[in-house]
């Protein structure tokens, strides 16, 4: 990109992104988008206390007082709002769904125990259902972010959704951020422009102008109303860092500061104020015991009762290979577990008696099929498969049958990927941590990229869930599984 002046620069941005320059508009789509999840908020909570009150009178074959709850209608509509806006939830740009998760799990409970509470107080003791209560809780904690996740996937196509975003720094760093924000454009930060003092970098990054230098930034960040800096530039010596840190986050009112800790894989670290000394704690949370407990009671309850609803499937399944094709039902193969034991990993089969040879033969005739495999250890088209195995492949219904590897302790139903033992060598190093936890059914990588990752990728994925493990990662992989396996996406 040739050298313009600030006028030429405001200009070409401005004409990128009509939608992100504007002031005024800026107000208008954080109120817009609120306000489309406020409703959306209120009428999945409705439909909570909706659904609890007809099983409740189809259990019990009573008439309940609608007006009780009426009454208290008003109080939901303003308690449960108004408890996610302190939490920054409304538009929520910038929070991450797992975190968004958290606190809708925790300020939803809150406010159900404040109503309870009060309602059990002020009306006599059997005014008001426990069970309707109880149930609306429990419906409320998965209908209001499956409905908050419809709206945004909708929403953030469209060219409106989300706040203007400036990217500080254009190496490495700074282009995985564009990255990273364009794939997720949910979260709502829209990067519009990257500034940088070399101007060798001047240009397109994804499609985002690089420009510069950075003292383009007050009067860029002015015209274009840009609230909101990413310092993407961990490899810029500390006392430049701590110059650019003073001298521009003054002109945001939100600046987020990569750190030198960049190019350590997305570690899980938090603050810690040392007497005035800021420090950053590094975790490792799925390595802790009380992690692996409740992980562990998680596997067990959830795979006990997945295993005998599809039980019926599992018989039909059966049958149904045994008809396709000569060979046994199930396949088992020997894998890496926890502390590098190794254990036979069950799944239906899904290729014929004679795999390995047309895989040898395929590879061997085709460069490119050859290629695939070296990069990714499967074949999308892969021509081993059976009629009914290409069927259990997309819809990922051949790994039922692992539900047995989870209640015997050998995997856990999210976790990282179960590699098989001559990967090891490959996994330059990363099988140090990750073969420390039970490795998963489903996890990070198959809910995200899928086909789409390299190896190397999803180590770095399997390495990341690690140290990010929370309850709610789980219970956000999983819902995100139940998604991908009933679309068929990249099995």
């Amino acid at each position: 990109m040739e050298t313009l002046d600030l006028r030429q620069l405001t200009e070409l941005v401005q004409a990128q992104n009509k939608e992100f320059t504007a002031g005024n508009k800026i107000f208008f789509k954080k109120f817009s988008a609120g306000m489309i999840l406020m409703i959306t908020d209120i009428v999945m909570l409705a439909t909570s206390v909706i659904i609890a009150l007809t099983i409740r009178e189809t259990l019990w074959h009573d008439q309940i007082d609608l007006g009780l709850y009426l009454q208290i209608l008003p109080f939901v509509i303003c308690l449960f709002p108004f408890a996610f806006y302190i939490k920054g939830l409304y538009p929520g740009f910038g929070i991450d769904p797992i975190e968004e998760l958290r606190i809708l799990t925790y300020s939803s409970t809150i406010v159900f125990a404040i109503l309870a509470t009060a309602s059990f107080l002020f009306k006599g003791p059997w005014d008001y259902s426990r069970f309707v209560f109880l149930l609306s809780w429990l419906l409320a904690l998965i209908l209001v972010p499956v409905g908050r996740s419809f709206i945004k996937k909708y929403f953030s196509k469209k060219n409106w959704w989300g706040v203007p975003v400036m990217i500080i720094g254009a190496g490495e760093a700074g282009e995985r951020v564009i990255k990273s924000l364009n794939q997720q454009p949910s979260i709502g930060l829209k990067p519009i422009v990257a500034i940088d003092d070399d101007s060798d970098k001047w240009g397109y990054m994804f499609q985002v102008p690089v420009v510069g230098g950075l003292d383009t930034i007050p009067t860029l960040s002015k015209k274009l109303n840009i609230d909101h800096a990413i310092i993407a530039m961990p490899k810029v010596a500390r006392k430049r860092q701590k110059e650019i840190i003073q001298n521009y986050s003054k002109y945001f009112s939100s600046t987020t500061v990569i750190p030198d800790l960049f190019g350590v894989s997305s570690l899980w670290v938090s603050t810690r104020d040392l007497g005035g000394i800021l420090g950053l704690e590094v975790q490792q949370r799925l390595l802790k015991k009380s992690s692996f407990i409740k992980k562990r009671i998680f596997d067990i309850i959830l795979a006990s009762t997945l295993s005998i609803l599809v039980l019926p499937f599992a018989v039909l399944i059966s049958i149904l290979s045994w008809l396709d094709s000569k060979g046994g039902i199930f396949f088992r193969q020997e894998r890496m577990g926890i502390n590098d034991s190794r254990f036979k990993i069950i799944k239906f089969r899904t290729m014929r008696i004679d795999a390995e040879k047309r895989l040898h033969d395929v590879l061997a005739q085709n460069d490119e099929l050859r290629n695939e495999y070296n990069i990714y250890h499967k074949l999308k088209k892969d021509p081993r498969l059976t009629r009914v195995g290409k069927i259990l492949r997309k819809f990922s219904f051949d790994e039922i049958p692992q539900f047995i590897n989870v209640i015997k302790g050998e995997m856990s139903m999210i976790g990282p990927r179960a590699y098989m033992p001559w990967e090891k060598v490959k996994m330059n190093g990363h099988d140090e941590i990750i073969l420390n936890v039970l490795p998963g059914i489903s996890g990070l990588w198959q809910v995200t990229d899928r086909n789409a990752s390299s190896f190397e990728e999803r180590l770095y994925t399997d390495v990341y869930y690690i140290r990010n493990w929370s309850m709610f990662l789980d219970i956000y992989i999983l819902a995100r599984t139940i998604g991908v396996v009933f679309l068929g996406r990249g099995a």
